[in-house]
C-alpha cells in the first residue's frame, strides 16, 4: 500500500510541475514561477520518501535485528530541509521582482492551470495524510502536509495573480508570494522538528501511552507492579519496555505466563508493537508505577 502510495505521489509531482510551468511560460509571473520551483522540490522528496518507504518495509536482519523503519525519518527530515530551501526561493524570487514590477500576461489561462494544478495536489496530499495516519508511517503523512503546503502556494499565487491583473498595482504579485513564502517555511520547520523527535526516539503520545497502561494493568494479574514504562516509535512500529515485578516464590513458568499475557495485552491495544518484559523479584519493586487491576493471590497467574 504505501509503494503504491510513493508511486502515484511520484506521478502526481510530475504532472504538477508541467501544469506550473505551463503556466508561468503563459503569466510570466514570478510568483508562478517560484510555485513551479517548489514543485522541483516537491517531486525530489517524492522520490526521496519513496525509497524511503520501501527500504522500512524490509523486514529485521542481523545489522538491523529491530527493522529499518527509521529510514522514514530521514526521509522527512529531508523533505522538511527541502520545503525551507524551497521558501527561501519564493522569498529571493519575489524580492528581486519587487525592483521590477510587471504585469502578468494571459492571467485567464494561466489561472485556469493553477487551478487544476491546486486541485491535483490538494486531493492527493489529503490521501497521503489520511493513508500515513493509518499507516503510521511519518514520510506519507511528511508528503502529504507538504502537497498541502504547496496547494496553499498555488492559491495564494492565484489570488496575487489575480489581483495584480485587475487593478495594475503589479507589487501585489511579489507581495503574495512573499506571504505564502512564510506559511511554506513554519511548515517546513515543523516537518524537520517531528522528524527529528523521531530520531530521537520520543516516548509515544499521552493517548497511546495510557492505551499501554491500561492493558498492562488489565493483564498482571498475579505480579505486583509494573515499572520503568518506557516507549518510542521508530516509522510504523511501536517499542514498549517494561519491568515487571513478581513474588519471589513465583515459578518461572507462572511468571513467563504473566509476561506473555502483558506482551499480547500491548499488541493487541498497539498492534504490531514489540514489547520487552524483564522480569524481577518482589525485592526489586520499587513501590511506584502500574498495579493490577484487580488483587489475585500472590504467587498464582490468572
Amino acid at each position: 500500500m504505501a509503494g503504491r502510495l510513493a508511486v502515484g505521489t511520484l506521478l502526481v509531482g510530475v504532472l504538477s510541475l508541467l501544469l506550473k510551468y505551463l503556466a508561468y511560460r503563459v503569466t510570466g509571473s514570478v510568483a508562478v514561477y517560484s510555485d513551479a520551483l517548489e514543485s522541483l522540490v516537491n517531486l525530489a522528496a517524492a522520490g526521496g520518501m519513496a525509497l524511503a518507504v520501501w527500504y522500512a518495509a524490509r523486514p529485521p536482519d542481523e545489522s538491523h535485528p529491530f527493522g529499518h523503519t527509521k529510514a522514514e525519518y530521514l526521509s522527512a527530515v529531508v523533505e522538511g530541509v527541502l520545503v525551507v530551501l524551497a521558501a527561501a526561493a519564493i522569498l529571493r524570487s519575489a524580492w528581486l521582482r519587487f525592483a521590477e514590477p510587471a504585469a502578468p500576461s494571459s492571467p485567464e489561462a494561466g489561472l485556469s492551470v493553477l487551478l487544476l494544478a491546486a486541485l491535483l495536489n490538494g486531493g492527493w496530499g489529503l490521501v497521503l495524510i489520511r493513508r500515513g495516519r493509518a499507516l503510521a508511517s511519518a514520510a506519507l503523512e511528511a508528503d502529504g502536509l507538504h502537497l498541502l503546503a504547496d496547494t496553499a502556494t498555488t492559491l495564494g499565487v492565484m489570488l496575487g495573480v489575480f489581483l495584480a491583473w485587475r487593478t495594475g498595482l503589479y507589487w501585489i504579485d511579489p507581495l503574495f508570494a512573499l506571504l505564502v513564502a512564510g506559511h511554506v517555511l513554519g511548515l517546513g520547520v515543523g516537518i524537520v522538528r517531528r522528524s527529528v523527535g523521531g530520531l530521537l526516539d520520543e516516548a509515544l503520545g499521552p493517548a497511546e501511552r495510557a492505551r499501554v497502561e491500561a492493558a498492562v494493568r488489565e493483564a498482571m494479574g498475579g505480579a505486583l507492579e509494573v515499572h520503568d514504562l518506557r516507549t518510542r516509535r521508530a516509522g510504523a512500529r511501536a517499542f514498549v519496555e517494561l519491568h515487571l515485578v513478581v513474588p519471589g516464590a513465583m515459578r518461572v513458568e507462572e511468571a513467563h505466563a504473566i509476561a506473555t499475557r502483558i506482551e499480547e495485552a500491548v499488541q493487541r491495544a498497539l498492534p504490531g508493537a514489540w514489547v520487552t518484559v524483564h522480569v524481577e523479584p518482589e525485592g526489586e519493586a520499587q513501590h511506584r508505577g502500574i498495579r493490577p487491576a484487580r488483587d489475585h493471590p500472590p504467587g498464582r497467574a490468572r
